[in-house]
């Protein structure tokens, strides 16, 4: 049994004031990639300096305006990246790179001397604040920790006095969401008063979730608390940092943003230590389902993909939202059908708004595909097979042919696994287009007879071959479907009876074929089957339906 006593409680903030629970996400933040520093000290093998170009350069393309480059005091390789950049001149004029050093005095300078030649950088320096680092990693008193902050702040105001560029100081209490509201108020506004920003040069406080510790509405609370008690907030950039230690890194970043951060730094794909950092590429796609602009050229989703996964050498998950290969799928029968109806919907109402059942968003819209939104297995239905029929190939199944033809995909799904529509435009052939056995089709002539009394004023001449051996008739109807049957009772000896039929064009254009449907039913056993034929003359599709379906009949 899971020894549960061992764990106790994180305490909750005590802020009935809070107002995030009533407000709404209506734009995107400021987006900082913290890709190539977080994500890339997680990767089991780090990225090499070309690798982390190649990596900087998607970002750029992306839209990203701010960028943490590295810990450049922190290894070689980081500091020549950083190098590589400047001397290659691979920073736009309207991207910020950031980087992250200690409170410490020779730290710094290093890390002012990989700037060299950078027109604007976020210099993000960082200590712990939480209750538990205090006590057991650092042995320090408030007042200590405080002063670490405090020391560091006068070090990059002094480096910063001299740099020919432009330095905006971030401030980060680590592990914020275990430290005590009231402690990392007071040790930012220790920062604050050092570094003196202004409305026209703000310093960026960024509280990170360093460990995710309690439920998202719990670091909603902190930030808005943060949010609200702040001096000058009009100086102040208010930037979240979550982790997804609990799974929900996305969630406690939607609730900051409504608590009231200005500024979100994340990964790709949620790719950082741990359970990962939180995943910029769904934020920014869960807010674009809503019609919010993202303000990220996020469009492409499988170019991103290539890159990471290349570059990080981590796969992105089958599941993954929006990126995985099997989130614009689906098994299941009824979410197939509805797939199938909502797109048939917004087809026909000529709608401009996405609404489908089970799909948030057009996969169109970010660089995938319709043709895999419906994968076949044992657990498919009828509408998911009409789906790929009229999807991939043009043939709109009539209604009651569903289920007949699923149940024969079922058949082999049952057997095999997933079917392939490939497997399925195969199996379609063989059971309906090539029936040609024992009964073939092989040409006709019709006369019309309308100048008689009779009702029956077509005549049709047909010959098939009946087990290889040619054989022609002639009878009447009225039309050519009925005079084509009523030839086939006498002389094939069956009763049958057509109950339904339908037909429709393969493509567009005058050279566009024509698909026919046939419902035909044997009126002594009861027996019903489809039948369905297809020619650039629909008469011609006609007849060659009746006659796939007197073969599916006598089986």
């Amino acid at each position: 049994m899971l020894n549960y006593t061992r764990y106790q409680k994180v305490p909750v903030v005590d802020f009935p004031e809070r107002q995030w629970p009533n407000k709404q996400i209506e734009k995107a933040p400021i987006w900082c990639s913290v890709d190539l520093r977080d994500g890339n000290q997680a990767l089991i093998e780090p990225m090499v300096v070309e690798e982390k170009i190649e990596y900087f350069t998607l970002l750029v393309k992306l839209g990203f305006k701010e960028i943490e480059v590295g810990f450049p005091s922190a290894s070689q390789i980081e500091f020549d990246f950083l190098r590589q950049l400047v001397d290659r001149k691979l920073i736009p004029d309207d991207v910020v790179v950031q980087v992250l050093v200690q409170c410490r005095e020779h730290l710094l300078k290093r890390t002012f001397e990989a700037l060299k030649g950078v027109k604007t950088a976020i210099v993000h320096i960082y200590n712990s604040t939480s209750t538990l680092q205090r006590d057991v990693v650092f042995g320090m008193s408030r007042e200590e920790i405080k002063q670490i902050a405090i020391e560091g702040t006068r070090l990059v105001k002094e480096y910063a006095k001299d740099f020919p560029g432009n330095i905006i100081l971030e401030y980060s209490p680590e592990s914020f969401t275990g430290t005590e509201l009231d402690f990392a108020l007071e040790v930012c506004e220790a920062v604050m008063e050092v570094w003196e920003p202004t409305r026209d040069k703000k310093i960026i406080f960024n509280l990170p979730a360093t460990v995710e510790m309690n439920t998202p509405n719990v670091y909603a609370d902190q930030i808005e608390w943060m949010n609200t008690h702040f001096k000058n907030r009009d100086s102040i950039i208010l930037s979240v940092h979550p982790h997804n230690d609990r799974g929900t890194g996305v969630a406690i970043s939607e609730l900051a943003l409504l608590a009231g951060a200005d500024r979100v730094e994340g990964t790709l794909f949620g790719n950082g230590e741990r359970t990962g950092n939180v995943d910029l590429l769904t934020l920014a796609y869960n807010m674009f389902s809503q019609g919010i602009n993202p303000e990220l050229e996020i469009d492409n989703i499988n170019e991103i993909i290539e890159v990471y996964e290349r570059c990080c050498k981590i796969p992105v998950h089958l599941r993954h939202p929006y990126a995985g290969k099997l989130v614009f799928t689906a098994f299941s029968g009824s979410h197939q059908d509805a797939i199938n109806k909502g797109v048939k919907a917004m087809k026909e109402r000529k709608s401009s708004i996405w609404a489908v059942p089970y799909l948030p968003i057009d996969p169109a819209d970010i660089g995938r595909k319709y043709e895999p939104i419906v994968r076949i297995n044992s657990q498919s239905g009828k509408g998911g097979v009409a789906f790929i029929m009229e999807t991939y190939f043009g043939f709109k199944l009539p209604k009651g042919m569903h289920k007949e033809f699923a149940d024969i995909i079922q058949g082999i799904s049952e057997k095999s696994g997933e079917v392939a529509p490939d497997q399925i435009m195969q199996e379609f052939r063989l059971q309906y287009l090539d029936r040609k056995e024992p009964y073939h089709f092989r040409k006709s002539r019709f006369e019309d007879l309308s100048d008689t009394d009779s009702d029956f004023d077509t005549l049709a001449v047909v010959t098939y071959t009946d087990h290889g051996t040619e054989k022609t008739y002639e009878a009447t109807g009225n039309g050519p479907i009925d005079a084509v049957q009523r030839g086939l009772i006498k002389e094939l000896g069956i009763k049958i009876k057509v109950l339904d039929y339908s037909e429709h064009a393969l493509g567009e254009g005058s050279n566009a074929q024509a698909a026919a449907y046939v419902h035909l039913l044997d009126t002594e056993s009861g027996k019903v089957s489809f039948g369905v034929g297809i020619s650039s003359n629909i008469t011609r599709a006609s007849i060659r339906a009746v006659f796939s379906a007197v073969n599916r009949l006598i089986l």
